[in-house]
């Protein structure tokens, strides 16, 4: 239950400190006194959209912070908003986001205003009102059916998958067919291009490289060679070797040098009777090189992706030959996925069918406890085509009404005034108080278009619906307020030119002239006694 709540800077409101009490609490006060931004307080609490407009005029930024009783535990939030739209969040002295909010706090609140008769009007949302009546049943039935109908997509997108792929293969095989044999009749070998280039050096220049490395080993090891003459003066110092350790340092350095004349001189000999110049061979690398070059431009640029393009196109051409067994398969899921559909969808169905009587009667009940004394409600539920059932269920359910017993059921969007619908809005909250296990119910002036004898009705009901939860109504009506166990009046207050809002607690006599002002918009004698009598019957 919501305990305390402290706003500042939000709307006409500078700041105020609310503190709240188990029932039914009301707030009420003149028109644009400022209550609907006290709901507004809550629903910045429970993680609804921030607005940087409700920032009051001069202010740097909005502050909501609220003190809540949960499952035995504390939990404390606190949202601010500054003027340029920046939002700040806390949960229990943590940081959080919007989305931490509306996960920990919004399930503990059930806000309703006068724009939810619009929801009461939409036929999409009344499949899960009857569910919620129906309680764990409904819900065991439609989470197996919710299971289904994902699944069931889920094979109609891999058959229409599979049917795009195969139809788009088909097209293409013939090319495809003629890539690939393409490629296989090339013989290709990975990394071939870098090693022709790297050999097409020396067989366009065989001869020249030849001449080179073979004048050079003779300069090297050839008679009076550069080899011989190392060698000779390696011998001379080795004579007197260990004599003088500066000369044998010298005699080092000529042994690493005729060392290096002897490993050159081999790797020339190697090198030049490695040397290919035939021109035979020269022609046909050069061919090769040119063909590679062919496949790279049209399937590369490299040619390791002219061998990717080679096995994705054999892969898809492969899925061609599989393609019936494949679809085969896909049919095959689709049909039993169709089958636990309608399974669960006629489990659906049942659970729901076999609850309607006991909820149009129960809402008749409660909008008969309204003052709508003949009023009745019927479910339509009509079978949808197997191709057109959704998320919801198999069936398009509505909520049907008729004001007078005398009069045909006919659909609530078309028939139901606006003061109807906020009587059975409200029916239908008392319907499911047992069922909602929300602490918190929010009303926002859904007693709006209604009066005297209905209004007292509604006020009962509100009263009804506190004791098992707790109720925060804003309400213009006296008969609705003197239900409350609090009752919290909202006032505008200009000083200087400012104006604010301002909220009190009243009771006694203070609450006899707030609901008088509401009864007479006065204080006056008659208001008074009129108001004692409201309160009185309430009580009794």
């Amino acid at each position: 239950m919501l305990e305390e709540l402290h706003v500042r800077d939000l709307a006409l409101i500078e700041e105020v400190w609310l503190e709240f009490a188990p029932g039914l609490t009301v707030l009420t006060g003149e028109t644009g006194a400022g209550k609907t931004a006290l709901v507004g307080a809550i629903k910045l609490l429970i993680g609804e959209r921030a607005d940087s407009t409700l920032v009051r005029a001069g202010a740097s930024g909005l502050l909501v912070e609220g003190r809540l009783a949960s499952g035995g535990d504390e939990r404390i939030v606190r949202r601010s908003v500054s003027v340029d739209g920046r939002s700040k969040c806390t949960l229990d002295g943590t940081m959080a986001t919007v989305g931490e909010l509306a996960d920990g706090i919004g399930p503990l609140f059930d806000l309703h205003g006068q724009h939810e008769h619009q929801a009461l009007l939409m036929p999409s949302r009344h499949a899960d009102y009857l569910d919620r009546y129906i309680g764990k049943a409904a819900t065991e039935a439609h989470e197996r059916y919710a299971l289904a109908f994902g699944e069931h997509m889920s094979a109609c997108s891999a058959v229409e998958e599979l049917r795009r792929e195969l139809s788009e293969v088909a097209e293409k095989s013939d090319y495809m067919r003629f890539v690939v044999e393409e490629i296989d009749a090339a013989a290709i070998s990975q990394a071939e291009d870098t090693e022709l280039e790297r050999r097409l050096p020396a067989l366009r220049h065989g001869e020249r490289l030849m001449a080179a490395a073979a004048e050079a080993f003779d300069s090297l090891r050839g008679e009076a060679g550069a080899g011989d003459a190392v060698a000779r003066s390696l011998a001379s110092l080795e004579r007197v070797v260990g004599l003088d350790p500066a000369l044998d340092r010298i005699a080092e350095a000529l042994a690493e040098a005729d060392r290096a004349v002897q490993i050159a001189g081999t790797d020339l000999r190697e090198y030049a009777q490695s040397i290919d110049h035939d021109p035979a061979t020269l022609n046909e690398t050069e061919a090769r090189l040119a063909a590679l070059a062919t496949l790279k431009k049209k399937y590369g640029p490299e040619l390791a992706d002219v061998v990717d393009t080679r096995a994705r196109y054999a892969r898809r051409l492969e899925a061609v030959d599989t393609g019936e067994e494949r679809m085969r398969e896909a049919a095959d899921a689709l049909e039993r996925s169709a089958e636990e559909l309608r399974a669960a969808g006629e489990a659906l169905v049942e659970v729901r069918a076999a609850a309607v009587g006991g909820f149009t009667s129960a809402l008749g009940e409660a909008v008969e406890d309204l003052a709508m004394s003949g009023a009745h409600f019927g479910v339509s539920m009509t079978d949808l085509d197997f191709e057109a059932w959704t998320a919801e269920g198999p069936h398009r359910v509505e909520f049907l009404f008729a004001p007078a017993r005398d009069q045909s059921l006919r659909p609530l969007a078309k028939i139901a005034s606006g003061g109807e619908v906020s009587r059975v809005m409200l029916a239908l909250k008392s319907v499911l108080g047992a069922a909602d296990r929300v602490p918190v119910l929010v009303f926002d002036e859904v007693d709006a278009g209604i009066g005297g004898t209905a209004a007292i009705a509604v006020g009962r009901r509100l009263a009804d619906l506190a004791r098992a939860h707790q109720v925060l109504v804003v309400t213009h009506l006296a008969q609705v307020a003197a239900y409350a166990q609090r009752h919290l009046v909202v006032e505008k207050e200009t000083t200087d030119g400012s104006t604010t809002t301002t909220v009190r607690h009243v009771e006694g006599a203070d609450r006899v002239a707030e609901i008088a002002r509401m009864l007479s918009g006065g204080d006056t004698k008659t208001g008074r006694a009129h108001a004692e009598e409201l309160l009185a019957a309430a009580r009794a």
